[in-house]
């Protein structure tokens, strides 16, 4: 009987255990809701990655080759905020010049929330809308 109640015991705080881990979804829903920095910077849209035909005046932006190619983001919201503005754009293109966090947004999204364009390049945060 003792050792039945033991195996019992350990048991039930092996699936105890089991059941309070985090999953690899909670993992990357922790991630995603972080916030991200990143060089901000503008293109001219046409025909991006997605498949999309897009104007300067459309609130898109191209991801970086890295972040496109590891996490599929088509159509996906992205929240841009510098110095009290923010903007939500959708990924549409993929950026082959751009580091794991920079974004490139259409002029238009980057006027929204960075300024004239002759800015050119601003350090932003960004989050996963």
């Amino acid at each position: 009987m003792v050792t039945f109640t033991t195996t019992l015991a350990a048991l039930s705080a092996i699936f105890a255990t089991a059941l309070a881990a985090p999953t690899q979804g909670d993992a990357v829903n922790s991630l995603e809701a972080r916030d991200n920095t990143g060089s901000i910077t503008y293109f001219n849209p046409g025909l991006g990655a997605c498949g999309q035909t897009n104007g300067d005046n459309d609130a898109i932006v191209a991801v970086s080759a890295a972040l496109y190619d590891s996490q599929h983001p088509c159509n996906r919201n992205i929240r841009v905020s510098y110095h009290g503005r923010s903007v939500v754009v959708k990924v549409v293109d993929r950026c082959t010049g751009c580091a794991f966090n920079d974004l490139d947004l259409s002029p238009s999204a980057f006027r929204q929330v960075i300024g004239d364009l002759g800015i050119g390049r601003a350090t932003a945060t960004w989050a996963w809308a």
